[in-house]
């Protein structure tokens, strides 16, 4: 199918579906992107399932399309359309398509309905091209399916469930078009499974066919039909993160490799083929499979898989999947051993979770029970949620330091010399700092006020559009309600908010704090004309801003005011639940590079960063202002609550010696940072010499990958001013 075929199809199908339900029009178009979406196998993979990137289509994620719910994007379109050397007659009828569709998208009438204080708080929503404190962003993600129940029911007996619920509605007088839809999303992927398997006979790949052509219909029986059937369910199903992969799939190596059917090589070997599929659906902000850790129903099985999967990401040494270790005290401890023997190579994962505080934390931050939050999991860039039964999708950005500039500035960008929000007096107008960070507070709230409306609307927008049937199949509770995970189908329906500049907002303030109003070494005048400058002719200023006590070296002044700020941040943010239909609205405090694609539109701060910089990563301390040690900066991190978000970033960079040559002192190290409540770690071992040369020579060092924050890359491909904040972080 060309895809022009495939774009007038997909239109016609949508049009055609004026008097259905949103559910069976999604399941309709769903069947036409599947004709289009998957590629064929290349010949060196073990398992099927390579996908195309539509122009056109229904998605939950924009790195699937552009948008979520119905999607256009026109620059990928016209690629498609010169790729296919088509004429100007069908080039033409395809600008029409393309024009129809700008008006259908589901983010063009989420747009559209926005409540005049929203639009006016969040006027742009692309926050790389703009600036402003607050931006929406437009997903549902987030969902980590029950591949247990796809694993045992296969797509047969799961169409078999459905039925007898739709047979049950329709005997209550009940709406059974969404079950109706699930049926019909059933036979799509069991057809995509029928394709491929003669796809592959025809091309005398016997073996892989059959595995094809067995999970079409029937459970999976063994190791590589499992591995299988949850890979393309997750790819038709938009799910960019493949859960607790070691508790649904060990039981299957297990039996094999017992029964004899399956060597470890063997297992190995499809499971770097996994691997390598994954990194090429290049999620890079995705792409999370989860290993140990409590509530696993078979640990013997799932820690065998656990160390396969850690010798898989040390062969398959790419961005993706991003392999994360949840551990215990009284777990396996040939699981931690095989981690750092991985990370100690200079491998990127496992990235590291500590159940003994995770567990308690997401407890009572999402108000739940102990049993439920021993399922919790994470996704994208560390955000929380708990498997099968809770969404977190985080639909919206705050800069923090930037909201900090325009409250300084009494609603003035000055980065952009323009209005931006609220007028509440400039600093120096307030006599005392906790008269002005009160105002801060005020200004804060405001957007965490319009960013929780924004996320409900986001939701009650996408389940118009459709009810996300592949992720709603595989999630607690929407089945037996009958709706779809936007529509009052999943258990907990949460949401969350990205955070940013939290560091540099604590050191900030802590600097007005002291040199402002307790030792007045600068004026407020002062301060916000070295400010306005970016320093220039403010040298001393600078100096005297930088030598303030900084977060990240175990100094109880600046920590306090960074434990304060984010209390009140994380506090502040879940009380907007009340304004929203969801059982939680929390902040993620995650960070990607956007701590410094945001930082290019942030004016010079009172921490002494200069303007356009970027901005700390996540909760760890500002580049190069952690001066103590490992030790001290540890001891800071560790004072900030756990128990009142859905997730945070801890990224470290050590040495190789360390972890080489005085291994003992690191596990030292880590194993106290951890028994103080340290919630989690994402560890780099290099060189700084390695940073610094892959910017003078990238042609030479394609194969350095480096943590950039919640998720990894590789060095040579980031932005300039992105390398050069990981070249800034300290070196332990």
């Amino acid at each position: 199918m060309t895809f022009y075929e495939y774009i007038k199809e997909f239109t016609e199908v949508y049009r055609s579906c004026g008097e259905e339900s949103s559910a069976v029009r999604e399941a309709k178009c769903v069947e036409v992107m599947s004709r289009y979406m998957f590629l064929p196998v290349k010949p060196e993979d073990t398992l099927a399932g390579r996908l195309r990137i539509l122009p056109v289509g229904f998605s939950n994620e924009p790195l699937l399309g552009r948008s979520v719910g119905f999607f256009h994007d026109e620059a990928r379109a016209w690629e498609a359309l010169e790729a296919e050397g088509a004429d100007k007659t069908r080039k033409e009828e395809v600008r029409g398509l393309l024009a129809y569709w700008k008006t259908q998208e589901t983010r063009h009438l989420l747009r559209s309905r926005y409540p005049r204080d929203i639009a006016e708080a969040m006027p742009e929503d692309i926050y790389w091209e703009h600036s402003q404190v607050a931006f929406p962003l437009y997903r549902v993600v987030g969902a980590y399916l029950d591949y247990d129940k796809l694993l045992h029911l296969g797509l047969g007996g799961m169409k078999q469930e459905i039925g007898r619920l739709q047979k049950k509605a329709l005997e209550e007088g009940g709406d059974i078009s969404f079950y109706k839809a699930c049926g019909m999303a059933l036979d799509t992927l069991s057809g995509v499974c029928r394709q491929y398997g003669n796809r592959l006979r025809g091309e005398g790949r016997e073996d892989l066919a059959q595995v094809m052509e067995k999970i079409a219909w029937e459970p999976p029986m063994s190791f590589r039909e499992a591995l299988q059937l949850a890979w393309l369910y997750s790819l038709i199903s938009g799910v960019l993160n493949y859960g607790r992969m070691d508790d649904y799939l060990g039981e299957y190596l297990e039996r094999d490799l017992a029964a004899g059917s399956l060597s470890q090589e063997e297992a190995l070997e499809h499971l770097c083929c996994l691997w390598r599929l994954m990194d090429a659906r290049k999620t890079v902000f995705h792409g999370r499979v989860i290993i140990g850790g409590r509530g696993r129903r078979n640990e013997p099985a799932a820690d065998r898989f656990a160390l396969l999967a850690m010798e898989a990401s040390r062969i398959v040494a790419e961005a993706e999947p991003q392999l994360s270790l949840r551990f215990y005290q009284g777990q396996n401890p040939a699981l931690m051993e095989k981690a750092l023997d991985v990370i100690g190579e200079g491998k990127i994962y496992p990235m590291l979770y500590n159940d003994d505080v995770n567990i308690p934390s997401v407890q009572k931050a999402f108000e739940v029970t102990e049993k439920e939050a021993e399922d919790y999991v994470f996704f994208g860039c560390g955000e929380y949620v708990l498997n099968r039964k809770s969404l977190g999708s985080p639909n919206g950005i705050i800069n923090l330091l930037k909201a900090l500039e325009v409250t300084i500035f009494d609603g003035q960008d000055i980065w952009e010399d323009k209005p931006l929000g609220l007028k509440l007096g400039s600093l120096a107008d307030f006599e005392t700092f906790e008269d002005f960070y009160g105002a801060y507070k005020k200004q804060l709230c405001r957007y965490f006020d319009v960013l929780a409306r924004q996320e409900q609307m986001e939701y009650d927008i996408c389940n118009e559009a459709g009810a996300f049937l592949f992720i709603s199949m595989l999630m607690d509770d929407c089945l037996e309600r009958g709706k779809g995970i936007c529509g009052g189908g999943v258990r907990y329906l949460g949401g969350t908010l990205e955070t940013y500049g939290n560091i540099n907002t604590a050191n900030s303030l802590y600097a007005i704090k002291d040199v402002v109003y307790d030792r007045k070494r600068m004026s407020a005048e002062r301060l916000m004309e070295a400010l306005r400058a970016d320093f220039q002719g403010y040298e001393k200023e600078r100096k005297i801003l930088l030598e303030a006590e900084k977060y990240g070296n175990d100094l109880e002044g600046v920590d306090q005011m960074a434990r304060d700020l984010h209390a009140f941040v994380c506090t502040a943010v879940r009380e907007r639940k009340r304004l929203t239909n969801m059982h939680s609205y929390m902040v993620v405090i995650i960070n990607n590079e956007a701590n410094t694609v945001l930082g290019r539109f942030t004016a010079a701060s009172a921490d002494g960063r200069r303007s356009g910089e970027p901005m700390a990563n996540a909760n760890n301390p500002a580049g190069g202002t952690d001066r103590n040690g490992a030790t001290a900066m540890l001891n800071s991190l560790v004072k900030l609550r756990t128990d009142i978000h859905a997730g945070a970033v801890q990224n470290m960079t050590f040495s190789r010696e360390l972890f080489g040559e005085n291994r003992k002192i690191l596990e030292q190290l880590l194993r106290t940072y951890f028994a103080n409540g340290g919630q989690q770690a994402m560890i780099n071992v290099l060189g700084r010499e390695d940073l610094v040369k892959a910017m003078e020579r990238p042609q030479d060092y394609g194969h350095l990958l480096v943590r950039v924050g919640g998720f990894s890359a590789r060095f040579v491909t980031l932005a300039p001013d992105v390398q050069r904040e990981i070249a800034s972080r300290t070196l332990y």
